[in-house]
């Protein structure tokens, strides 16, 4: 069945809907791709992409455009409902991310790679390129993964904590200044009020999560889910039993992880042994 569309004729999808837009008050105002992008200050190419629903591009970018067209705010909002579109994930993913865009507190654990709400965008593409993505399909997944930090930003943002295993944190990215902003973004994040993050270091040994990546979400209805996931899937678990069963793990992980202030320490002391830039 083909996707729903009003009465207009435009597309109901948010991602095409926000393209058709951008692409509409281009052509109505009589200006080029090319002529845009010198007015603007950004590659033309950009702003074709945009038009063919390739990327979203940023909000700096959105809201120039909404300034240059007068348009009040009004793109800026099609792109935020496009980037908070839950069908830009894969399927198994979605459930997930409606929960997750609800929660009220957020508990992670990470065996092996940091969690997407505290990704740079060169580490989500690195990670997400190893895993088969190439091409507009990479782009579209950086960016919702991207998108989905905004979780954690303004005044209502729901606390975060998450516990990173050092082997998380000495898995580093073959681009030596992808991995620098991504160590730079962890230390920036450690400081904000609504983020904990605490490092599981080697020398705590086995634990009841040493194989298990998880999330807890604390739902507004006072219930508590977890997620399971590898690189390959993940699990929605429900089950108030199997998920107290969790909690207890984490609890105790927790507990052997360094303090919050020690743990940021930790990731300081790892950007002082990385290689000088050489680009200062």
């Amino acid at each position: 069945m083909p996707p729903r569309r009003a009465i207009s004729g435009r597309s109901q999808e948010p991602r095409q809907r926000f393209a058709e837009e951008v692409r509409k008050l281009r052509t109505a105002s009589g200006t080029s791709l090319r002529q845009l992008g010198e007015r603007l200050g950004w590659d033309y190419s950009l702003f074709g992409k945009m038009e063919k629903g390739e990327t979203l591009s940023s909000p700096d970018v959105v809201q120039a455009l909404d300034t240059h067209y007068g348009t009040s705010g009004m793109l800026l909002a099609l792109w935020e409902l496009a980037a908070r579109d839950h069908t830009q994930f894969r399927e198994r993913y979605r459930r997930y991310m409606a929960l997750e865009a609800e929660a009220v507190s957020l508990w992670h654990f990470a065996v092996s790679v940091l969690p997407g709400l505290l990704q740079t965008a060169g580490y989500a593409g690195e990670l997400l390129s190893a895993g088969g993505f190439k091409g507009d399909e990479l782009t579209r997944q950086v960016e919702a993964r991207i998108g989905r930090q905004e979780l954690l930003e303004g005044e209502d943002a729901p606390p975060f904590r998450t516990i990173l295993s050092e082997a998380a944190l000495r898995t580093a990215l073959r681009d030596e200044q992808a991995w620098r902003q991504q160590l730079e973004y962890l230390a920036e994040a450690a400081e904000r009020p609504n983020v904990t993050l605490q490092v599981l270091p080697q020398n705590a040994g086995l634990h009841g999560l040493s194989s298990t990546d998880v999330w807890f979400l604390r739902l507004p209805d006072a219930r508590t889910v977890a997620y399971t996931e590898n690189g390959y899937g993940g699990e929605l678990i429900e089950d108030h039993a199997a998920v107290e069963r969790m909690q207890r793990a984490y609890d105790m992980t927790r507990d052997l992880a360094l303090s919050p202030a020690e743990s940021r320490k930790f990731v300081l002391r790892m950007l002082e042994e990385l290689p000088c830039d050489q680009s200062i």
